[in-house]
């Protein structure tokens, strides 16, 4: 029986409890939002408000606290100097639990934790939104079939063709090439130089 026992072990030992809960506080910290279990994340709740109640301290033995949790310096400084701030004028409910689905092949409840204050550049951090080609050409609208299109003189002008040259009729039959061209091409340059040099090594024999 659990008499006294309250929270969740998450199927999991105490150290590996404890590291998967500073993980989830880190991540939360890092993105602002995460998506995981329920069960996890009413444990990782907990956790995570106890540490943003010591970074409004700001005090070295809260910060002392907080890197005992945490391990990690970067992330301490960011939690005091950063993500504290944010709720002073807040005495609790700094995070909050969304319902999720239900996750395909265990049908785990999921759900997304994430804080209640954002911070200033996720706010104002807006998609830039890519304006197609026919609709530069009527000022960020679509064309429709009743919009009329200014056209300049340049446009209304007749363009003349330019003449294509056509290629001469040649008499069917077979091409004929004269000794010089022969003579030209590498492949029958290196024969005649082969040639001679045979000649040469027989007369001297």
């Amino acid at each position: 029986m659990r008499h006294g026992k309250s929270g969740n072990r998450l199927s999991r030992n105490q150290t590996l409890r404890k590291a998967t809960l500073r993980d989830m506080a880190k991540s939360v910290f890092l993105q602002e939002r995460i998506c995981t279990t329920r069960a996890k994340a009413k444990e990782a709740r907990k956790l995570i408000e106890k540490l943003i109640t010591l970074g409004k301290k700001d005090t070295l033995a809260a910060r002392r606290r907080a890197f005992a949790i945490l391990c990690d310096h970067k992330e301490v400084s960011q939690l005091f100097s950063q993500i504290a701030p944010r709720f002073k004028a807040r005495t609790g409910g700094y995070t909050r639990i969304i319902p999720y689905v239900q996750r395909a092949g265990d049908n785990a409840a999921l759900a997304f934790l994430e804080l209640t204050e954002k911070s200033k550049e996720i706010i104002t951090n807006k998609k830039r939104i890519k304006v197609p080609k026919e609709a530069k050409a009527t000022g960020g609208k679509k064309a429709k079939a009743g919009d009329v299109k200014v056209v300049s003189d340049a446009e209304t002008k007749p363009v003349t063709p330019t003449p294509v040259a056509t290629p001469s009729a040649t008499p069917a039959g077979p091409t004929t090439h004269s000794k010089a061209d022969v003579k030209s091409t590498p492949k029958a340059a290196s024969k005649g130089f082969f040639k001679k040099m045979f000649q040469r090594k027989i007369g001297a024999e």
